[in-house]
């Protein structure tokens, strides 16, 4: 995902912040958000509003009936080539400058998507030019080293830090682009770390009672990207439970926080039952803020990224809480997938979620057992968003996701079709594979299956996305194909021999990708049923772990990819 990174001056004397769907088509390729774990492919673009007590502003529709101009590349980019920005920080302490990094990558469709429709916006390009723009892709030269030192992980992740490194903020990646321009002004004028926000809204003063914060801390609080936090805030396993608390603090006043911060306590306890999250309570909480229109709208990433979650979470399968929640959420969700001031994304992820209610209690199926009148919703929605996306970078976030929706409704053969359609024109052709990959392995063609994975994989470009795809590849060709020792080995000897003998290499996205494939070979190799291979590729490696300066980092990540368990074979 990309990382937005807005590091704001200190103010002058005079008184002048998944995916997640479309991550699991394939977990193997995607790192990012442990709370982004629906079915759903979606690059999303959600709901955001203007302040906790304002009444929200409607984001203009977004226009479609013609490809948009590629006016973000008028953005004076500043592209790093190293694995240092020590030079942006200078840069922006003498101009006392926000400065504002973009990370992301060619093939990442919610990458994509901020690329059509916030970087195109004029208004972005102007407002631009008051901070200085860092465009840093995951496949330059020490962007992975970057990442360790900034603690993030998937793309997107926004940052906003202050020129001497202090960190403000981080935003959320999925946002409306109106909304989104408001919540950046807001990031901006920030003039304490949300580190300290957290601190204050969680202390208790001596008498008794909350510490008072403006609107605008409990705003920063609810849009905080909190799945994307990497222990910055927080360890992990305190996350859901802080949330829970400020959710139950936040003044009712502030009604836009307090229900956002209530839909994100519920989320992420999905993910640690021990919350302390009171379900009753937040039951009827977010039961309000379904039948509420606008509020649903404020909220709408929330409800259309995690409505599985805040479903198992606040209800028991089978009972009537359920299908009452669900009632209200698909209601919810209907309203979303015709607001015409919602990207041609968030619409179709707004069907997307229907169908992954749908679907969240029932066993998988390669033709699953739906309502018509949704099969029928689905393949409305996917025509309507192949039609409506013109920009090649909405293509790349819509198309992808249109295609898995119709994959989810059994319309695996419409799915292809849209697919290869767009093959020859896609930004990332390759990612469209992953997708192609998924609907021959739903079919039960593991041949096809592996084929389009192997194509993705030679297609894909970029060291880090090859090293990602590569591994990718290999894990596939282990799950579907265990008994061809000499195509894994093949495979994996290739990705080996393209990695590249420097401490730059094996940081971030880059180890994990080789730490997941390692222990797939490990595990693979059980038993000893295949030494001999992953001697030869432990030994191969080896010899690149030797170039690494020794007592680094890099080395010890290195020579660890394989694990203990393959020192012995």
């Amino acid at each position: 995902m990309p990382v937005w990174l807005l590091i704001v001056p200190q103010p002058p004397p005079t008184g002048i912040r998944d995916q997640r769907n479309w991550r699991k088509i394939h977990a193997f390729q995607f790192e990012g958000l442990p709370t982004m774990r629906r079915v759903v492919l979606l690059a999303a673009i959600s709901a955001l509003v203007s302040a906790c007590s304002k009444t929200p502003e409607t984001a203009a529709a977004p226009a479609v009936a013609k490809a948009a101009p590629d006016t973000h590349a008028a953005i004076a980019w500043v592209k790093p080539d190293g694995a240092s920005l020590d030079a942006v920080f200078a840069r922006a302490r003498v101009e006392n400058k926000p400065v504002f990094l973009y990370w992301g990558a060619v093939w990442c469709p919610p990458c994509n998507q901020i690329k059509a429709a916030v970087f195109n916006r004029p208004d972005f390009v102007e407002r631009s030019k008051g901070f200085i723009p860092v465009y840093l892709d995951g496949d330059t030269p020490g962007a992975q080293k970057l990442g360790t030192q900034f603690k993030v992980r998937g793309y997107p992740t926004t940052i906003l830090f202050k020129p001497d490194g202090t960190e403000l903020t981080r935003l959320p990646g999925e946002v409306d682009a109106v909304q989104y321009m408001q919540l950046l002004k807001l990031g901006m004028a920030a003039t304490q770390p949300i580190k300290e926000t957290l601190t204050a809204a969680l202390t208790e003063q001596p008498g008794g009672g909350a510490v008072t914060l403006p609107a605008d801390a409990w705003r920063l609080l609810a849009y905080y990207a909190w799945d994307v936090d990497e222990a910055q805030l927080l360890a992990r396993k305190d996350l859901a439970a802080t949330v829970v608390q400020l959710a139950r603090k936040c003044p009712p006043q502030e009604a836009e926080a307090a229900a956002r911060l209530t839909l994100r306590a519920v989320a992420l306890a999905a993910q640690d039952k021990a919350s302390g999250l009171d379900t009753s309570q937040a039951l009827a909480a977010v039961q309000t803020v379904l039948a509420d229109a606008p509020r649903a709208r404020e909220t709408a990433d929330i409800l259309v990224n995690y409505a599985n979650d805040l479903v198992a979470v606040l209800s028991k399968q089978g009972s009537a809480e359920r299908a009452a929640l669900v009632g209200a959420l698909n209601a919810a969700l209907d309203r979303l997938a015709a607001d015409a001031s919602l990207s041609t994304a968030d619409q179709l992820g707004a069907v997307q979620a229907k169908v992954g209610l749908a679907l969240m209690d029932k066993p998988k199926a390669a033709t699953p057992d739906l309502p018509p009148a949704l099969v029928a919703q689905a393949q409305a929605a996917a025509e309507k968003a192949d039609k409506a996306a013109r920009d090649k970078y909405e293509r790349q976030a819509v198309i992808p996701s249109a295609a898995h929706l119709l994959s989810d409704v059994g319309q695996l053969d419409a799915s292809d079709a849209m697919l290869k359609a767009e093959l020859p024109k896609a930004v990332s052709g390759y990612y469209h594979m992953l997708v192609l990959a998924s609907n021959a392995k739903r079919r039960g063609d593991k041949a096809a299956s592996l084929d389009w994975a192997e194509k993705a994989y030679a297609g894909s470009l970029g060291p880090a996305t090859r090293l990602q795809w590569g591994s990718g590849y290999v894990q596939k060709l282990i799950e579907l194909a265990p008994q061809d020792s000499a195509r894994i080995e093949k495979a994996a000897a290739q990705v080996i021999g393209e990695l590249e003998a420097a401490p730059e290499t094996f940081y971030e996205r880059n180890r994990r990708s080789l730490e997941k494939m390692g222990a797939q070979l490990t595990t693979w190799n059980a038993g000893g049923k295949h030494a001999p291979v992953v001697k030869r590729l432990h030994a191969q490696l080896d010899g690149v772990c030797a170039k690494l300066p020794e007592r680094n980092t890099a080395r010890a990540a290195c020579l660890g990819v394989f694990g203990k368990a393959a020192q012995k074979v």
